[in-house]
């Protein structure tokens, strides 16, 4: 794909606004990645130059430099070294294997990449629903935390999960950084051991359209999942909400 028509396809899928959350650099770089993500940019196109999409949309050069700049951290475009400018890479996809528990942390670590956490809420709730799924009455305490889990800096899932609070008191001076089954392990004496999990495939939420970047709901993986200590007493419920284009799990089966 060409420059001089990208850019005019580009100037009239991205619509920038003072009405819409964020500055210009930001929509900008959220309608790029949506762009990616949907394959209406696929792999190898090359992106106009600075100097012409900001022509085309009638906006500074900085601004289309600090989205460019964005997208290149979260590795999803780069300078080529052929024929120079600015081309889509290959969106990062991972495979992780289900053969045994492990959180986040572990599993990105597994792939060799680096794990971190957006938190968004920490709190202790009384939840009937929840408690009713620890077998908890309903005004039990429960910590309640609401992260963007990040590899390598882009952001691959946005999980929900839930700790009781009656197994685990100590938990509520958790941080909600790093990894909670380590926290459990080394603070609790807590030491995880097994969990029932189901995978659905949904459409994304506004709520996940925002964290992942999508401008149109996108293909995802809901993964719920009720995780036991060594005891068989369980300790979280998590709904994890993982990106479709960047995820594929793979279970062994034995014959």
């Amino acid at each position: 794909m060409t420059g001089k028509p990208l850019t005019t396809e580009l100037q009239t899928g991205i619509q920038l606004s003072d009405a819409l959350p964020g500055p210009y650099y930001v929509q900008l770089q959220r309608q790029l990645q949506a762009l990616i993500d949907s394959g209406a940019l696929g792999e190898g196109s090359y992106l106009p130059s600075e100097r012409d999409l900001a022509d085309a949309l009638k906006i500074s050069r900085t601004t289309v430099k600090r989205a460019y700049d964005a997208l290149r951290e979260a590795d999803v475009i780069a300078s080529s070294a052929g024929r120079g400018g600015t081309v889509v890479k290959r969106a990062p996809r991972i495979s992780p294997e289900m053969s045994r528990l492990k959180g986040f942390t572990e599993e990105m670590r597994e792939m060799g990449m680096e794990p971190s956490s957006r938190l968004l809420t920490l709190e202790v709730v009384q939840d009937r629903t929840i408690a009713s799924i620890f077998g908890r009455p309903s005004h039990a305490p429960l910590l309640h935390v609401r992260r963007l889990r990040l590899g390598n800096g882009a952001p691959m899932s946005r999980e929900l999960a839930w700790y009781d609070l009656t197994l685990a008191p100590q938990l509520e001076d958790w941080s909600g950084e790093g990894s909670a089954y380590a926290w459990l392990r080394e603070h609790c004496g807590i030491h995880m051991g097994e969990a029932e999990q189901s995978i659905e495939a949904i459409m994304s939420t506004p709520a996940e359209m925002e964290a992942f970047g999508f401008d149109t709901p996108m293909p995802c993986l809901l993964i719920k999942r009720r995780s036991q200590d060594v005891e068989g007493r369980m300790v979280e419920y998590v709904e994890g909400t993982f990106r479709g284009d960047a995820y594929a799990y793979r279970v062994r089966l034995a014959g």
